[in-house]
């Protein structure tokens, strides 16, 4: 299949809103990300050969290239609201080699496929920014064929704990949980997946926890993930922040300190991500 992107819909405002920003810093940080949790969140993402397979909200492809490297006999329509992401998503899997995914440039709740289209839909870190997440879990449905599996992973920022502890540090967090709420996303919905899921009308929903425990002994995530993936997520929201006049610059410097704190060689970082599948009965 070739790459190639097609513009297929107008874009609601109220799902513009991306609370991490879209600066090359962010994109960097989403790369980390996905390079850092591959194998967490994706040995077991694997699609069978000939299948189809929708990706809604594939943002700048860091988890694309990922999905079709591991199933490379797949057929993958990947769509996201920015056509600035989707450009750089096209770099992206150029780069990678990658000829099994195409690129449309749309929302979930705006979707022009037939019903009964997909295989599977694959839907990552996406949810948490939508103020209807129910509502677009319901709108995928019918795009599964019978039987068709949809995967959903998510995190939630209220499972973050470490050590040493701190109050800057959490209030810092706090902020960007606040700052999402404030225009209607949920950064603690992975707890949610399972209600969502089962409200929106998918059958056999499966919950499988998946935490990130970090300490001295694995340099790789102290590296990867508690500075270049949470603590860099968290520091992308400083200015709105401090404008909002949610926390002082003197709390939020400390609270930034003492996350890197954790990363010291006594330091103790750990999240849980949350990846759900669900069955169209």
């Amino acid at each position: 299949m070739t790459l190639l992107i097609i513009q297929f819909s107008a874009i609601p405002m109220s799902q513009k809103t991306y609370v991490h920003g879209y600066s090359k810093r962010e994109s960097e940080r989403l790369s980390d990300q996905a390079q850092t949790l591959t194998s967490l969140l994706h040995d077991d993402t694997r699609f069978p050969a000939g299948s189809c397979v929708l990706e809604a909200g594939c943002g700048i492809g860091a988890q694309t290239t990922i999905l079709a490297k591991n199933s490379p006999g797949a057929y993958i329509t990947s769509i996201d609201m920015s056509a600035d992401s989707l450009r750089r998503a096209e770099v992206m899997t150029r780069k990678e080699g990658i000829t099994n995914v195409s690129f449309c440039q749309g929302d979930i709740f705006h979707l022009p496929f037939a019903p009964d289209t997909f295989d599977h839909i694959f839907v990552c870190f996406v949810l948490e920014h939508l103020t209807e997440p129910q509502q677009g879990l319901e709108q995928l449905r019918p795009l599964l064929k019978k039987g068709g599996i949809i995967t959903v992973i998510e995190g939630d920022h209220g499972s973050a704990f470490f050590h040493p502890d701190s109050q800057f540090a959490q209030k810092a967090i706090d902020c960007l949980v606040s700052l999402q709420r404030n225009i209607g996303g949920n950064a603690l919905i992975g707890r949610q997946l399972y209600p969502l899921l089962f409200d929106a009308g998918f059958g056999d929903v499966h919950v499988s926890p998946r935490m990130v425990y970090v300490d001295a002994s694995r340099p790789a995530l102290v590296e990867g993930f508690t500075k270049l993936t949470f603590t860099a997520m968290v520091e992308g929201v400083r200015d709105a922040a401090l404008r909002q006049g949610l926390i002082s610059i003197e709390e939020w410097d400390q609270g930034i300190r003492d996350l890197y704190r954790t990363a010291e060689p006594d330091g103790v970082f750990c999240y849980t991500f949350f990846k759900v599948t669900g069955t169209r009965t």
